[in-house]
């Protein structure tokens, strides 16, 4: 039987949905059982063996939800392969360079035993909500800048990884 896998996300444009998707849409097809939701609507995590959160970044923080989560769920999420991602560079630099983890993603990623984190581009675009998200969009900053091959790499590691866990290696 497969794994099961959940992917949690906090988002408050959609662009970190759509990432948390992509990796769901791998791992599915490395034969896990996947699924996608938004951090503030997983009431549990223990039917699941192993968890990817992400949160989009948002003045050096993750997105309220996604530290929610993490708050939350510590025990259940401490006990299992938990890795975590953030999007929220808008230019190619998550793209160019690793990107280490803000503050407070580092301090749970070592408090829950996290396997691995990265940095993704984000993506903000017209009609972004929030007065500071549509100031940067106005000015001509905004953008997609999530590199999709890079976060379906990412995502093959851990289906990869996750194989070898179900198979007893």
């Amino acid at each position: 039987m497969p794994s099961s896998v959940l992917v949690a996300y906090g988002t408050t444009n959609g662009s970190t949905a759509r990432i948390a998707e992509a990796v769901a849409e791998v791992l599915r097809k490395a034969g896990l059982k996947v699924d996608v939701l938004p951090a503030q609507s997983v009431a549990s995590v223990a039917s699941y063996e192993a968890v990817v959160v992400g949160g989009g970044l948002y003045a050096g923080r993750w997105q309220k939800h996604a530290r929610r989560f993490v708050r939350h769920h510590s025990r259940a999420l401490a006990g299992r392969p938990l890795w975590m991602f953030s999007s929220g560079p808008l230019d190619p630099s998550a793209s160019e360079r690793d990107i280490p983890p803000v503050p407070g993603v580092k301090r749970a990623m070592i408090r829950l035993d996290a396997r691995e984190h990265v940095t993704f581009g984000g993506c903000l675009d017209e009609g972004a909500k929030g007065f500071v998200a549509r100031k940067i969009v106005s000015s001509g900053k905004g953008g997609d800048f999530r590199d999709f091959t890079e976060i379906e790499a990412w995502a093959t590691r851990i289906g990869s990884e996750l194989a070898g866990v179900s198979q007893g290696s």
